[in-house]
């Protein structure tokens, strides 16, 4: 392993695969789902991870009305805020969660607030004051709306704010943002982010007295 230190004013997070271990209901819901379709479950679960569930149906189903992946989108929410069933916490969250308490930080996530709501209370982790779910933005990851709005709420700049992702959708949006990457798990590591994990155990969070945010990150 290699260290890596990353100073930053603002923390900007990722849930499921991030702070959340959810992909065994993301993948009971989808392959469900796809095999409904006639699509190839395995396929579509290469680019289900990081995006707003319309936006997946988009990609899978590309000739398909959008106000057919809008109403197929809400019976997914449903599903997915209803199963919790193996939804557990990424290793070194609970810690990395109490690290941060008290600094800036807000989650920002492709999930609507009651799947939010469902999965960190499932993973027993603490929901971020700050937070910008689905219904706030109007373009899904990899769109940087959610995180340019989650920096505007926290009131820094893209520059002086590190995004914690583990999707494709996730990480090119907070390049797209103009904001530093920590890639965090499997799917994250050929991604090419700042700095990468393979969970949260691998990160040491330090406050500097002037409001700066120091993290000492023994890289994958």
């Amino acid at each position: 392993m290699s260290a890596t230190v990353l100073t930053a004013s603002a923390l900007l997070l990722d849930m499921d695969g991030t702070l959340v271990n959810s992909d065994a209901v993301v993948e009971r819901c989808w392959r469900r789902w796809a095999l409904k379709h006639g699509l190839d479950p395995e396929a579509a679960l290469k680019v289900v991870h990081g995006r707003q569930g319309y936006a997946t149906m988009a990609v899978l189903l590309p000739d398909r009305p959008v106000e057919e992946n809008y109403a197929d989108n809400r019976v997914m929410l449903a599903e997915e805020t209803a199963d919790v069933d193996g939804v557990v916490p990424i290793g070194g969250a609970p810690a990395f969660m109490a690290a941060i308490a008290g600094l800036p930080h807000a989650l920002v996530t492709s999930a609507d607030s009651a799947l939010a709501t469902a999965r960190m209370g499932a993973a027993a982790l603490p929901m971020p004051a700050v937070r910008v779910t689905a219904e706030q933005v109007g373009a899904s990851k990899p769109d940087p709306e959610g995180f340019l709005k989650g920096a505007a709420e926290l009131g820094f700049g893209a520059a002086d704010c590190i995004v914690f992702e583990d999707s494709e959708a996730g990480i090119a949006a907070g390049r797209a943002a103009g904001m530093r990457v920590v890639g965090v798990g499997p799917r994250a590591a050929a991604l090419a982010p700042d700095a990468h994990v393979e969970d949260l155990t691998q990160i040491r969070v330090e406050a500097v007295g002037d409001g700066t945010i120091r993290l000492h990150i023994d890289e994958a």
